[in-house]
Order: structure tokens, then C-alpha cells, then sequence
């Protein structure tokens, strides 16, 4: 099976499995969807939510994250891990939708990535799940993991992965298969003992059953 072939039977059965796959990150709009992807680097979803709770009660435009003081904000966000650079690039990002964006988060990748704090990956999430605009895959850890494990790909560079996988899957698509591969990777295709008897995909991927000393981390 090439690596095209495979692509199209994924997307074929993954909507059955993951129906309502969806960002599992807590958000009301698209500031509240920047703050929490920024937060969540080396976090889970969990933690995030638990935290953005209170900050998006302290904080609920630009302004506010422009003002925070860093000592309130870095105690606000400690809990997620590296808060201190979090709080800076929160408080950054706030400056520069303040000054170059009218207190509003951009909807276009350039200006997105121009922004403290944001990479491609955050700007992905953003366009795709506040805008309903696809512009490319957001590919973390877990789709890294399963885009290997799968044989989409032969590449680790998260940039290298996503141009794989914008190649192999269809535009409209690629949002959502960031969903589907990212709840197979907390649901099943862990990182460690991964659920191979159980899993859906079983007989289309080539890394099934092969001990879990050889599969990609």
C-alpha cells in the first residue's frame, strides 16, 4: 500500500471512529484560543483548562495581557510549566495585538506568526479552529508519533511532517485530521504500550504489533 493509498482509507474510517473529534483546549474566541495553545506547549489539555479558567476571568482583551503585571501573571499561569517564559510571550503577544492589530487576533498565518509566542503549529490551531480556515496541519507530538507509526511519513521535523501530510490529504481536511490522529494518539496509539489489539487502524498500519522497544517515540 503506498503512502497515498493509505491516506485515502484513513480518511475514510477515521470520522467513524473520532465522530466528534474536535480542539479538546477550552475556548470562547479566538484570544482565548491563542492564550491557551500558547500555555499548552509541554502541558496537557487538562492542566490548561484548569488554568485558563481563572486567567480568562483576569484577562479578557489584548489590553488586559498588555497590563498584567509579569509577577500576577507568571503566579496565574505557574502550574503549566516554563510559566515564566509563558508569561512573557502572553504578555508580549497582548502588546502586539494592542499595537499592530486593533486588540484582535489576525486570521492570516503571516501576520499570526508575527505575533510573540506563535510558531507555525500555534497559528495552525488558531486559523483552523477559530476561523474555519485550513491552512495547514497542526502537527504535535502526537501526530509526529502517528504519522510515523502510520508510514506517512519518514521525516521527524514537525515542519518536514506537515508538508507530508498536506501532500497526501485533501485541504478541507487538514484541521480535522489534526483531531483524528491526536485523540488516536491519547486514546489508543500511545506513545508507550501502545493499544494495538483494540486498535481500528490495525490493518492499516504498518508498524501494528512490532514490539515497543522498535516503534518511534
Amino acid at each position: 500500500m503506498t503512502r497515498k493509498q493509505r491516506a485515502v482509507e484513513l480518511v475514510q474510517e477515521l470520522p467513524g471512529i473520532y465522530p466528534t473529534a474536535h480542539c479538546e483546549l477550552d475556548f470562547k474566541n479566538p484570544l482565548e484560543l491563542l492564550v491557551a495553545t500558547i500555555l499548552s506547549a509541554q502541558c496537557t489539555d487538562v492542566r490548561i483548562n484548569i488554568v485558563t479558567k481563572a486567567l480568562f476571568k483576569r484577562c479578557q482583551t489584548a489590553t488586559d495581557y498588555a497590563e498584567i503585571s509579569q509577577e500576577e501573571l507568571e503566579e496565574i499561569v505557574r502550574s503549566t510549566g516554563f510559566y515564566r517564559n509563558k508569561a512573557k510571550s502572553l504578555r508580549g503577544m497582548g502588546t502586539a495585538l494592542v499595537e499592530r492589530h486593533a486588540g484582535k487576533v489576525p486570521s492570516t498565518m503571516e501576520e499570526l506568526s508575527g505575533i510573540p509566542g506563535v510558531g507555525r503549529k500555534t497559528a495552525n490551531v488558531v486559523l483552523g479552529n477559530a476561523f474555519g480556515i485550513d491552512e495547514g496541519v497542526v502537527v504535535d507530538t502526537h501526530v509526529g508519533r502517528l504519522s510515523l507509526r502510520l508510514g506517512l511519513t519518514t521525516n521527524s521535523d514537525p515542519v518536514k511532517v506537515e508538508q507530508d501530510l498536506i501532500k497526501l490529504f485533501p485541504q478541507e481536511q487538514w484541521t480535522l485530521l489534526s483531531h483524528w490522529l491526536i485523540w488516536h494518539g491519547r486514546r489508543r496509539c500511545r506513545a508507550r504500550n501502545p493499544d494495538c489489539k483494540e486498535c481500528q487502524l490495525r490493518d492499516l498500519c504498518p508498524s501494528a504489533d512490532i514490539p515497543n522497544r522498535f516503534l518511534n517515540k
